[in-house]
């Protein structure tokens, strides 16, 4: 399915691009907060974090929907997004068992009757 394919995508390419605007924004807050220099840092990462965190939410929840994830699968995914970098290791779990268009989402899929083909 296109569709799914698309987002499975998406959702691997936000969970990069999220973990890494989360370095960006840390690293604006330190020189805000701790060098107190500039906080031209915050105000260029902390926007586009922002979107990148709901468009990674977005995905998570598409993909709850479209790979037919456990619930306790799709929180882990949104509670990857609070904590910096958490959203690639989220990522990687999940690849390696199926949530991300692999074996596991084929066997939760119920059987077609032979008699209905």
């Amino acid at each position: 399915m296109p569709l799914k394919n698309l987002v499975i995508r998406a959702f691997r390419i936000l969970a990069i691009a999220e973990a890494i605007s989360w370095a960006a924004l840390l690293a604006g807050m330190y020189f805000k907060w701790i060098a107190g220099t500039t906080e031209l840092g915050v105000q260029v990462a902390g926007p586009i974090h922002g979107a990148l965190f709901v468009g990674y939410g977005f995905a998570a929840l598409a993909l709850w929907r479209l790979q037919r994830w456990p619930f306790t699968v799709a929180l882990f995914a949104g509670i990857s997004a609070v904590f910096p970098f958490a959203t690639i290791l989220f990522e990687r779990w999940a690849g390696k068992r199926g949530y991300l268009g692999g074996a596991a989402a084929r066997e939760e899929e119920p059987a077609v009757e032979a008699s209905r083909v």
